[in-house]
């Protein structure tokens, strides 16, 4: 795919389709900003609202440094590309993020990482541990799925889906981190804060140091004190700020 000589998808899709092209754009971008991304591997997608049920992803190929909103590919719910002039997907990336959509009325947008910190934390036998602030808001929703190999069957679709239940976190044994929510503000900010618990984890866990870990009634009752905090905006606080941040260095996620 020639970034150089790809058409801006601007004023030939939706208004509505074409800001979640920016939005994901973004994410794909700060997911690189922050050293999260995992070379051409891994995967974000969102759902464009209708009744088509058709996604956008990333194109099989290019770093999440170089994805700009009319590079991302339209699917549908069966894998197959809306518009044959656009990249190639990932059928590992679909495989994953398709069962949850298809699920999840609720999960708009899904993002995945492969990071060091949390290919780490899932190793641990007791996953996610109650050792810092950063870890509660995980921990109030939050789930596991074995280990099955390359996401690429469909019948491991029923067993992902089922160990995701409601939760909004999940940890992909000896795999990664996957996040969802209703907009990619919010399943962003949902991976920065699962990411940081992580890597607070693997330096807490540096020379096996005793721990002490938080209160069962405090982990219960973070979640509420948070919405207080936020008043209940949650990414919407963060998100334009992230933008303004990817706009300094370099604003070409929105061609």
């Amino acid at each position: 795919m020639e970034l150089d000589t790809m058409p801006s998808l601007k004023g030939r899709v939706s208004e509505e389709e074409w800001q979640l092209r920016v939005d994901l754009a973004a994410a794909y971008r700060l997911i690189a900003h922050y050293g999260w991304d995992d070379t051409i591997f891994t995967h974000l997608s969102v759902r464009i609202p209708g009744p088509e049920a058709h996604f956008l992803i990333n194109p099989f190929g290019l770093f999440f440094e170089e994805i700009t909103a009319s590079s991302l590919v339209k699917i549908n719910r069966d894998g197959e590309k809306v518009d044959e002039d656009s990249g190639m997907v990932n059928p590992a990336g679909f495989t994953i993020h398709s069962a949850i959509h298809e699920a999840r009325e609720d999960a708009h947008c899904v993002m995945h990482t492969h990071t060091t910190a949390g290919v780490a934390v899932s190793a641990h036998a007791e996953g996610l541990l109650p050792i810092s602030q950063q870890s509660l808001f995980p921990l109030s929703s939050i789930a596991y799925h074995d280990y099955e190999g390359i996401a690429v069957r469909e019948d491991e679709k029923a067993r992902l889906v089922s160990d995701l239940g409601p939760a909004n976190y999940m940890i992909l044994r000896n795999h990664g981190l996957l996040t969802c929510a209703p907009t990619v503000a919010d399943t962003f900010l949902a991976m920065f804060i699962l990411q940081r618990a992580c890597e607070i984890q693997v330096s807490a866990l540096a020379g096996n140091p005793p721990l002490t870990p938080v209160p069962q009634g405090i982990v219960d009752k973070i979640v509420s004190e948070g919405d207080m905090v936020t008043g209940n905006q949650g990414g919407l606080l963060v998100w334009p700020g992230l933008l303004r941040k990817l706009d300094r260095s370099d604003s070409s996620y929105r061609q």
